[in-house]
């Protein structure tokens, strides 16, 4: 079987190759890669190439197929695997395994398995522990999102509260609590407003902050709570706050706040999350930084007398990764709040380089097409001359401005019939 595929060599060298994949093993899968989600530790892995934590050292000789967003199609199945697993289901993966007391993760480690390629191969450990998991929802890129969401809720889940009658922690965010969101309009950051949104005891008041006035129109119009929720969501602009701190204290009737997420890796952000916390307060460092030295300044004394507390976590764990699934196949959550771009095979290695630079949330890299990534938002202008993203445009502008399964229907049919774009 022939794949093409984006490969890392090394920092900044990315190259899209065309190979014969090895023969199938008995105890191997092989499957089509319809869908990949770009994701920021990607950026920070072609930045770093070998010297990141996760990638195999000998990139030169054995270059890593890039992408761990990834949804496709079970093609074939390896006879050990013949009673788990069919031909034709939708799939994603969790990326990390543990093989012979190495981490290996899809898109960092593998020379034939990852997610930016036409068709890849599972190795055995992925299956061996559960990592290959079908999904039944209606679309892939569902399924794509599904690892950065999974990731979403195993940070809500590292988050602990104290008590001073006893020494427990008692896991998660605090029922009906307050919680602060920097860097809230990001794409990972509207999925955590999401997710907030339909948490069984969760916060009763979230605040959002972020610095661009075009994300937080956005957010304000696709992110809604019900109004039988009885939660309240209120979006800040941190850039027309003359002191952000004071001003959100004031949003909380001048006390701290019970959890504070940190989206984006900026000194300045970290320390003013620490300054809002309150009595028993839990700050999750969500971004990750690539510079391997950021530090910022936090209040001891507020450690000490106060029981402020930081946590961080990479990655997620199965369950996450299953619950996530299970709330979008329910409706719960809404990854496409996350998604502002799509773009074909060729697209990931420009976009991969530049994601920082590029305006807006996700790219959705598809696969199986030739498309140049293409933001959502110019779909009408380019309907005006192509019928493709015409009917595109409908499909978004009835689903509240965002990408849909409609949507990616349209595409995908019309590149299996021969669309140019």
């Amino acid at each position: 079987m022939q794949t093409q595929a984006i490969r890392l060599y090394g920092k900044g060298d990315l190259r899209l190759d065309t190979f014969e994949l090895p023969p199938l093993q008995e105890n191997e899968i092989l499957v089509k890669i319809i869908s990949d989600s770009v994701c920021m530790s990607t950026y920070k892995l072609a930045k770093q190439g070998a010297s990141h934590k996760r990638a195999r050292p000998d990139l030169q000789e054995h270059p890593s197929i890039i992408g761990h967003e990834m949804s496709g199609v079970i093609i074939q199945v390896g006879d050990k695997w013949k009673g788990e697993y069919k031909e034709g289901q939708k799939f994603t993966v969790l990326p990390t395994v543990t093989q012979d007391g190495q981490l290996k993760t899809a898109g960092y480690y593998y020379e034939t398995y990852g997610g930016d390629c036409t068709y890849c191969i599972l190795p055995e450990e992925v299956m061996r522990h559960g990592c290959l998991i079908p999904f039944e929802g209606d679309s892939f890129f569902e399924a794509s999102l599904s690892e950065p969401t999974a990731c979403i809720i195993a940070g809500y889940r590292r988050m602990y509260h104290t008590s001073e009658e006893d020494h427990e922690h008692r896991m998660g965010v605090k029922p009906g609590g307050s919680l602060v969101i920097f860097g809230a309009c990001g794409p990972m950051g509207l999925e955590c407003i999401d997710y907030a949104l339909q948490l069984e005891n969760g916060p009763s008041k979230i605040i959002a902050v972020d610095m661009s006035g075009e994300r937080l129109e956005r957010a304000e119009k696709i992110l809604v709570p019900e109004p039988e929720s009885g939660r309240e969501l209120i979006f800040v602009n941190a850039g027309e706050c003359e002191d952000l701190v004071e001003e959100l204290k004031k949003l909380n009737n001048g006390k701290g706040y019970d959890d504070v997420f940190v989206y984006a890796p900026v000194e300045s952000l970290i320390e003013q999350a620490d300054q809002v916390l309150g009595k028993d307060g839990c700050m999750n460092f969500f971004a990750g930084p690539v510079e391997q030295k950021l530090s910022a300044r936090i209040n001891m004394y507020n450690v000490h007398y106060s029981y402020t507390h930081l946590v961080g976590f990479t990655g997620s764990t199965n369950e996450d990764l299953r619950d996530a699934l299970k709330l979008m196949e329910q409706k719960r959550i809404r990854p496409t709040v996350m998604v502002t771009h799509i773009g074909g095979l060729e697209s990931a290695i420009e976009t991969t380089l530049h994601v920082p630079d590029i305006p807006g949330g996700k790219k959705m890299i598809y696969t199986q097409i030739d498309l140049p990534l293409t933001a959502i938002d110019d779909f009408a202008v380019l309907g005006k001359k192509n019928p493709l993203f015409k009917k595109l445009a409908e499909s978004c502008e009835a689903h509240n401005g965002c990408w849909n399964a409609e949507a990616e229907k349209i595409l995908l049919d019309a590149y299996e019939a021969g669309c140019d774009g």
